[in-house]
């Protein structure tokens, strides 16, 4: 899946290896007014990320499988965002606070009010997200969208550097690592997220503390729920910040983590999944690209409907 401004494609491979792309529009659930505003626009391009990358693996998915018209109604996916944000708050947030309470318990961390129990906190969340992709790598399927990140990203640096004319060949001799990914943002997602909580949650404990424990530390979850809003605002400002910095020294310092955590969220592809990538760029760039990329022969398909047009490899 790729985005272009306001345009959308997947492309996807079929059994048969016939390659099929869903092109469309980028739609959005907050409307240009919240997307396009900074520091306002991180949570919103968030969640608008999560619905259109969910409906595009349902659609690829459909595809792949022959099974069309198997595709989740508008509930089904509501739910199913509803569940997976659920859950990620649950692994991520909840269950990291509740262990460090455990190892204040066995006196190892301090009290909500100082640094040590946020610190605690964070690593234990880290610790958390370093396991769960190490472990959902080693799932088949799993590694294989992992190789197709790869692709993606290589595609793209491809692109960038004005690679021409754009082929699987030319896009295989880049990085899979790239400053600008959706791996990255989780990285400064998670580290401002420690940096927030450890300077809000004292704060409002010196002003107010519940005297119940319970209503404390269902206080303290709430306000960590509360802050994914900024902390997912700052995160989105900071990726694209650390993009563009121009000194080599501070610049490799800022992406530096972000590339690393991308060695397990990408593999090497290979070259028909650089194919699958290239058709979807190609389709996201559309006509006004600046670099002409060739890609194997495959099926065009509005992504809302059923209209379907070969293109010709070699017009763009």
């Amino acid at each position: 899946m790729m985005r272009n401004g306001p345009s959308l494609s997947v492309a996807v491979r079929k059994a048969d290896g016939e390659i099929i792309a869903l092109v469309g529009p980028w739609k959005s659930c907050f409307g240009p007014g919240l997307t396009e505003r900074r520091w306002l626009r991180g949570f919103p391009v968030l969640v608008d990320t999560l619905v259109n990358g969910v409906k595009a693996l349902n659609l690829s998915a459909a595809i792949a499988a022959e099974a069309e018209g198997q595709e989740i109604k508008g509930w089904h996916l509501a739910l199913t965002l509803l569940a997976a944000i659920g859950l990620a708050l649950l692994i991520f947030v909840v269950v990291p606070h509740l262990l460090t309470v455990g190892l204040n318990f066995l006196s190892i961390s301090g009290d909500m009010d100082g640094l040590s129990f946020h610190l605690w906190d964070g690593a234990l969340k880290f610790a958390m997200f370093l396991g769960y992709i190490a472990v959902i790598s080693l799932v088949p399927d799993i590694a294989r969208v992992f190789a197709y990140h790869g692709a993606e990203h290589k595609s793209i640096s491809a692109y960038e550097n004005r690679e021409d004319p754009l082929t699987p060949g030319a896009a295989a001799g880049y990085s899979r690592l790239h400053p600008r990914c959706g791996t990255t943002f989780l990285l400064f997602v998670l580290g401002i997220s420690i940096l927030l909580h450890a300077l809000t949650v004292p704060a409002l404990l010196y002003f107010w503390t519940p005297e119940s424990a319970l209503r404390k530390h269902a206080l303290i979850i709430f306000l960590k729920l509360l802050l994914m809003l900024p902390v997912s605002a700052l995160a989105y400002e900071a990726i694209r910040s650390a993009a563009r910095i121009k000194n080599p020294l501070f610049g490799f310092v800022m992406r530096a983590p972000g590339l690393a955590l991308q060695l397990l969220t990408t593999r090497e592809p290979d070259y028909r999944q650089l194919e699958v990538a290239l058709v979807a760029l190609r389709e996201a760039l559309g006509e006004d690209a600046e670099v002409r990329v060739s890609t194997a022969p495959y099926t065009r398909r509005d992504l809302y409907a059923a209209r379907e047009k070969t293109a010709d490899p070699e017009a763009l």
